[in-house]
């Protein structure tokens, strides 16, 4: 076993960094960085922020787990450092485009491809195994599965920074990195953290369609519609539905309009190539998904996870807002379905896509009987 690193820079340091950012190359990683295993305490401070004003909606895990995210040596006391991976998902071609397509469904690319956490989580145990091997110590690797604050410990590792929208950016590959980290007890010399290069631009926050960003550097997810087709388990609200448009599952505007993206490459790696079924698919084609249909279209996907029912509730919002009347034979097949998210979605889809006769003629067959209060709530709104 070859000597643990020291933390004071030395030559031995320099030289196993090199030795494990050459590995992460060959294994398909795209950026790497080094940090200590800690955040600035300003970190903590803004994650106290966000949550005291009740910017996480609904995802109680983030206060539940607020302590361990603000602090790595909560997550693991024994942790030293956190080597930071970043894996370019770049797509060919515009994102955005398909929001001109209002009888497509659009979905953000990186939930195209397989899902990235089995991609990425495969990748860092193949890295974590070769440093245990060569270095020793004890390791942990995370992927967006544990309370981990991602984004500021790779700008602490210097892979990129955070922008105006909150997110990730890389001078090399703009707004496309999928991140993995490896906690371990090695003590590896630090890399510089990097600066902010956002400068006065704030196209990714003129471009939100529901002023998510009550300022920049702060989001309110209550308002994303990443947020709400995605984490959200309830009814969206009205003021939310027109803005969706036809995004049916996340939401790339802030990411997609950055500057920085005309460095971005795009993907090379075969296992992040989106699924065509998945690019642009047919909106009345996904509103007749029932259960098992759902399921196999999107085995392997992070799409599975949400499943059929607020799925269906965003594709039919997409739907009331693609202005096509024939789409209104889609959203009518699911006005008696089981569940109360889709039929409430329904009815608001009706009420955008016909005209007010046989609208009514509609409502005088199901309302009657209707005992759920959100559902009877859009007849009665419509």
């Amino acid at each position: 076993m070859q000597p643990r690193p020291s933390t004071n820079g030395d030559v031995a340091g320099e030289e196993i960094k090199s030795a494990i950012r050459e590995r992460a190359l060959g294994l398909g990683f795209d950026s790497i960085g080094f940090a200590p295993a800690e955040l600035d305490p300003k970190v903590g401070q803004r994650l106290d922020a966000f949550l005291s004003q009740g910017c996480h909606g609904d995802m109680g895990w983030m206060p539940e787990k607020a302590a361990r995210r603000r602090d790595p040596s909560a997550l693991w006391p024994e942790a030293r450092s956190v080597i930071v991976l970043g894996m370019n998902y770049g797509p060919d071609g515009d994102p955005l485009a398909v929001l001109k397509k209002t009888d497509r469904g659009a979905i953000s690319v990186y939930a195209q491809p397989r899902d990235y956490h089995d991609i990425v989580k495969g990748r860092l145990k193949q890295l974590g195994g070769w440093l245990q091997s060569r270095y020793g110590g004890e390791l942990k690797v995370f992927v967006d599965t544990a309370p981990v604050m991602e984004k500021p410990l790779a700008a602490a590792a210097g892979v990129g920074w955070q922008g105006k929208h909150t997110n990730l950016v890389s001078r090399e590959f703009g707004s496309w990195l999928f991140l993995g980290e490896i906690f371990t007890t090695l003590e590896i010399p630090p890399d510089h953290p990097h600066e902010d290069a956002c400068g006065g631009c704030r196209r990714c926050l003129d471009i939100c369609p529901t002023d998510a960003f009550p300022a920049p550097y702060r989001l309110d997810a209550r308002r994303c519609i990443s947020y709400l087709t995605i984490e959200h388990k309830g009814h969206i609200a009205p003021e939310f539905r027109v803005p969706m448009g036809n995004r049916i599952f996340g939401c790339d505007d802030c990411l997609a309009v950055c500057p920085w993206n005309k460095f971005a490459k795009t993907t090379a790696q075969n296992a992040l190539e989106p699924r065509a079924a998945l690019t642009a698919p047919r909106l009345s084609e996904l509103a007749g998904l029932d259960d098992s249909g759902f399921r196999k279209l999107f085995s392997g996907s992070p799409i599975k996870r949400l499943g059929r029912d607020r799925f269906v509730r965003n594709v039919l919002i997409a739907l009331g807002n693609s202005g096509n009347t024939k789409a209104g034979a889609a959203a009518a097949a699911l006005l008696a379905d089981p569940s109360p998210l889709v039929r409430a979605m329904a009815v608001w889809a009706l009420a955008r896509l016909l005209d007010s006769a046989a609208f009514t003629g509609l409502r005088g067959r199901h309302l009657p009987g209707e005992d759920d209060p959100a559902v009877r709530q859009e007849w009665t709104n419509a």
